[in-house]
């Protein structure tokens, strides 16, 4: 369903508005944790008018050390399967969750290139989790544009599963 994604900033907006009025309608917060967005699934969230009502926060958590220390990401995960996987995906989901005392986390890692491929793990892979009251769910992804296309396909992904969650 979300493979053929296009790059599509007035998409990704529409969407959050659908999803900030989801959350209202549940009474639930959010909060997320992103690595390769670098904060843009927030700043999607920020763009709509009302946001403060239920969206908390989120922590970039580009490095390593910050995903340990602030979401409670296990080094050895990190060590022994690096950053870009489902369980670390999992864990900044439940991390922000459980740090902002939100209903709603979403964790986001992956590489947005052009570098940082490797053949097993190529440019374009993201993991997109959500965790709520309801249950957890990660999904894996392998885009094909460029570094922002990247992102803004991840962005459009993570904020369409949350929608799809909250209608559920």
């Amino acid at each position: 369903m979300l493979k053929n994604l296009q790059v599509d900033e007035a998409k990704v907006s529409e969407i959050a508005e659908r999803v900030g009025k989801l959350l209202v309608q549940k009474g639930w917060t959010l909060a997320t944790a992103e690595s390769c967005t670098g904060g843009l699934i927030g700043h999607c969230v920020t763009n709509i008018s009302g946001s403060s009502e239920f969206y908390l926060g989120s922590v970039i958590s580009y490095a390593n050390a910050v995903k340990e220390q602030l979401l409670g990401i296990p080094p050895t995960l990190l060590k022994e399967q690096g950053a870009v996987n489902h369980q670390v995906a999992l864990g900044m989901a439940k991390g922000v969750r459980e740090l902002l005392h939100t209903d709603v986390g979403i964790g986001v890692t992956g590489i947005a290139g052009p570098t940082g491929g490797t053949p097993e793990k190529p440019v374009g892979t993201v993991f997109i989790a959500i965790s709520t009251p309801e249950g957890e769910e990660a999904h894996h992804y392998v885009w094909s544009k460029d570094r922002v296309g990247n992102k803004y396909l991840s962005a459009q992904a993570a904020l369409t599963l949350l929608e799809d969650r909250l209608r559920r």
